[in-house]
């Protein structure tokens, strides 16, 4: 009798264990492939729980010299992604390495001898530049789901020190036989060619870290996980791993489909693109405004003041991405982050107008105020839109995927500037309507466009990828 209890208990229990869906037995553990340098990566990525600052810091250092090559001009075509980014399915660490081949035409700019050769050697320049969408990829994937936020903010970080270390570096060396002619004699080197100086400097910076990236891993997988049937063989290893991991092995497991097909993708690159034309015409237009007169409702300043109050902003940007914006995303999640971001955004646009009625020195310092949080409030809305498109694909369609972002944005930054510009002109001839008058009308442009920002962050237009549930 106690025999046949038995039996009947592990009959028992076999069927229970044969009726167990599949996804409990995988939360068991995690499959790596010998040999595979994304299996090693997730490998490291699940002993080490930490943050990688190392990593991070590499990546950081790429950015940055991707960004200040002097007076960038950024060409995004879709030719360049659709075509170049396919190749960094195939590794990212190649890709990135490529992209460094943009030292030679720097260095070839410096040396330009006719305005056709400048032209040429920039737009060389420019048409490699598609760096962004790798290397957001590869940020998310050196690590674990909960060090996102950090990767992605410093990435942008990287991105605002390159915009102001770019211009000043071209600002203090060009020229140097002029500014400097104890150090450069007019007929040297640097004489015949006086813009050569900054982008040699900028081009040995960028050697350096092309060196750099010959230790970088590889995080792409040389296999296909959707075809692994015998995991008996001697070539894989279990390895305990948290759920987010197993999470991300079964979103590369799911057979790729279309981008544009994606609307988790495609609805994050819509909330993006709505916001990078928001902060390009913003931009435009409180500069304009800015310098405008107080009889036009403007403030009256000098472009030095104007560029104060930029490089003040720039200061505040890298200090809250850096060691706030991963803390609130941490509370809030992406999309309640880009939420409450735009409300705020919205309120602080409406306090631009009263400003012309405020004197000095209370003046400054109302408006550094207001720009550093409505800059931050921005920036925090981007990198949301960041780790929403990078959890919105499979691994191998995350590289593509931000390059398309990125083109998509491209053509939306062009049209900002040009469209602020028009309506800065319309807005200087209705100094007496009853709607808005003056300049009023274009803050409450911008409020309008960020509403509808805040509108497209709600079901059904904004679909929410499965790792965010909660949101």
């Amino acid at each position: 009798m106690a025999g046949g209890e038995i039996q009947e208990g592990a009959a028992g229990s076999e069927g229970q264990e044969a009726t167990a869906p599949l996804l409990e037995k995988e939360k068991a553990a995690a499959v790596y492939v010998e040999g595979c340098p994304g299996c090693a990566s997730d490998r490291r990525k699940a002993a080490n729980p930490g943050i990688p600052y190392l990593q991070f810091f590499h990546v950081w250092s790429i950015i940055l010299v991707s960004c200040t090559f002097a007076n960038i001009i950024y060409i995004s075509l879709l030719v360049f992604h659709d075509k170049g980014l396919a190749c960094c399915q195939n590794s990212r660490r190649h890709w990135i390495l490529w992209r460094f081949c943009r030292l030679v035409f720097n260095t070839l700019f410096g040396l330009s001898t006719n305005y056709w050769m400048a032209i040429t050697s920039r737009f060389l320049v420019g048409s490699l530049t598609a760096l962004l969408g790798p290397i957001r990829a590869y940020t998310n994937e050196i690590c674990r789901p909960e060090h996102q936020a950090i990767g992605m903010s410093l990435d942008s970080t990287s991105w605002a020190v390159g915009l102001i270390i770019g211009p000043a570096i071209g600002g203090y060396l060009a020229q140097p036989a002029e500014k400097y002619p104890m150090l450069f004699p007019v007929n040297s080197l640097f004489g015949r060619f006086p813009y050569f100086l900054p982008c040699l400097c900028i081009s040995i910076f960028c050697f350096v870290i092309l060196i750099s990236c010959i230790w970088l891993p590889e995080t792409l997988h040389n296999h296909k996980l959707d075809k692994i049937e015998d995991r008996a063989n001697g070539s894989f290893i279990a390895h305990s791993a948290s759920s987010e991991e197993l999470i991300e092995q079964q979103v590369k497991s799911v057979p790729t489909k279309n981008l544009l097909k994606n609307w988790p993708l495609m609805s994050s690159i819509v909330l993006y693109c709505i916001f990078c034309f928001d902060d390009m015409a913003y931009t435009e237009i409180v500069s304009l405004w800015s310098e405008s007169d107080r009889k036009y409702g403007g403030l009256s300043f000098s472009p030095q003041d104007v560029g104060q109050v930029f490089a003040i902003t720039g200061g505040s940007v890298v200090l809250y991405q850096t060691f706030i914006y991963p803390q609130i995303d941490k509370i809030l999640g992406p999309i309640n982050t880009s939420r409450v971001a735009t409300v705020v955004s919205m309120v602080l646009l409406f306090t631009y107008p009263p400003m012309t009625h405020l004197s000095r020195p209370w003046l400054p310092i109302i408006l550094n105020i207001v720009s550093v949080l409505k800059a931050n409030c921005l920036v925090s809305i981007v990198t949301c839109c960041f780790i929403l498109q990078n959890n919105s694909v499979n691994q191998d369609q995350r590289a593509t995927a931000d390059g398309l972002a990125t083109t998509i944005m491209s053509v939306f930054k062009a049209c900002a500037p040009a469209g602020a510009g028009i309506v800065f002109s319309w807005a200087q001839r209705r100094q007496h309507a009853f709607f808005f008058p003056g300049d009023q009308i274009l803050f409450f442009l911008l409020v309008v466009v960020e509403f509808l920002g805040l509108v497209w962050t709600f079901k059904p237009f904004l679909a929410i990828p499965e790792k965010f549930p909660q949101n």
